[in-house]
């Protein structure tokens, strides 16, 4: 399997149908974390300067281009996108409880803290419920509209259905109050759909990271940080004033730019593999757009097939049926998730549910006789 021989092309994998949670690293990505251990064994204590004057600004160029951003130093890294919501609820006033909007159908990464939060007494959330979708759009823009907030949390895919916030252009100038921070968890969004982030580059935090679709693994998360909200975070590490720690500054100083939102040491070798990833996507012509044209060949496969062959799922159960509305996982609804899951893990065959959902995704190492072979295996549980 051109690419990935090394993982779900190796004898015995399994049929890999989650993409859309961990994806399979590419083979590159082996190289990438060798040469992690290489300047951190020969380097020693200056592999710092490496990893600042060239592996953080070679990833954060790789981010911006894919997002359309003005300003590559806009991008603040991290180990996981939750360290960057701390960050960023730092931000937001103290003396009484924070005011937030979001969706019932964010990740945990968000949902668990606000909801403690909540139950804390320090954040007051509004949830707006993502279904029925064909609504969703109008719903938002007229709570946005008519509500003051501190705080608005939205996904641009949503994890627990698929379901595409296309209009965030629309979305985000309904917010009431220029002073709110509005936030863009894109984690389902990086490098599945297009993005264009040029006009909102100045208005929205944008988190992403490595875990999925950019094939990088753990530890390569990061948020856009537009340059007028946040500059002075409350939770603070010590990367957030490198550029001043030889200086002797008084005081907490902080960067302009979205190193203000660094934490303190951190493992960088998932910043290696995500390098190289690019560059090997970059080498093979495989932009977002191309992925994406991929996946939906297999994904129609995939749907024919389980037209042809029945089982617990097909189309009717599909949470979001139109391509245009869907990220790059299908879902589908059924009480029986959980055990369809197990079934095909059983058969050596990986999907995942959460709840009810039943998730399903597709990559570039996919072809169409592993379209056909999953609709098989679901046909037989």
């Amino acid at each position: 399997m051109m690419g990935f021989a090394l993982s779900v092309g190796a004898p015995g994998a399994p049929l890999h149908a989650a993409a859309h949670s961990h994806h399979p690293w590419p083979d590159v990505t082996l190289a990438a974390q060798e040469q992690a251990w290489r300047d951190a064994a020969h380097l020693l204590d200056r592999k710092w300067d490496r990893i600042f004057a060239d592996i953080i600004p070679k990833a954060q160029a790789h981010i911006a281009r894919e997002l359309n951003l003005p300003d590559p130093g806009s991008i603040a890294f991290a180990p996981n996108t939750h360290s960057l919501v701390l960050r960023l609820l730092s931000c937001l006033p103290r003396e009484r409880p924070i005011r937030v909007l979001t969706t019932g159908s964010e990740f945990m990464s968000f949902a668990r803290q606000i909801a403690r939060l909540e139950e804390a007494g320090t954040a007051s959330v509004t949830r707006i419920a993502t279904e029925p979708f064909a609504t969703l759009d109008e719903r938002l823009c007229e709570a946005l509209a008519h509500t003051r907030h501190d705080l608005v949390y939205l996904s641009q895919v949503f994890f627990d259905s698929g379901f595409v916030l296309r209009d965030l252009s629309r979305i985000v100038a309904s917010v009431a109050d220029s002073a709110t921070f509005v936030a863009i968890d894109g984690y389902h969004a990086f490098m599945a759909v297009e993005n264009d982030l040029s006009l909102l580059s100045d208005r929205v935090f944008y988190l992403a990271g490595g875990y999925k679709y950019a094939m990088a693994g753990e530890g390569a998360c990061f948020m856009h940080c537009p340059p007028a909200y946040g500059p002075r975070p409350l939770d603070t590490g010590w990367y957030a004033g490198f550029s001043a720690l030889e200086s002797g500054s008084a005081g907490v100083p902080f960067a302009a730019d979205g190193s203000r939102f660094l934490g303190a040491t951190f493992d960088v070798s998932g910043l290696y593999r995500f390098n190289a990833v690019q560059d090997w996507l970059r080498s093979q012509n495989l932009a977002t757009a191309r992925m994406l044209e991929h996946v939906r060949r297999i994904e129609h496969d995939f749907l024919a097939a389980l037209d042809d062959g029945g089982g617990p799922v097909n189309r009717a159960s599909l949470l979001v049926a139109e391509d245009d509305r869907r990220g790059r996982f299908l879902c589908f609804r059924t009480p029986r998730a959980g055990a369809i899951a197990s079934a095909l893990a059983a058969r050596n065959v990986i999907v995942d549910h959460r709840g009810d959902r039943l998730r399903v995704g597709f990559g570039i190492y996919h072809e169409a006789e592993d379209a056909r072979r999953l609709a098989r295996a679901l046909a037989s549980v």
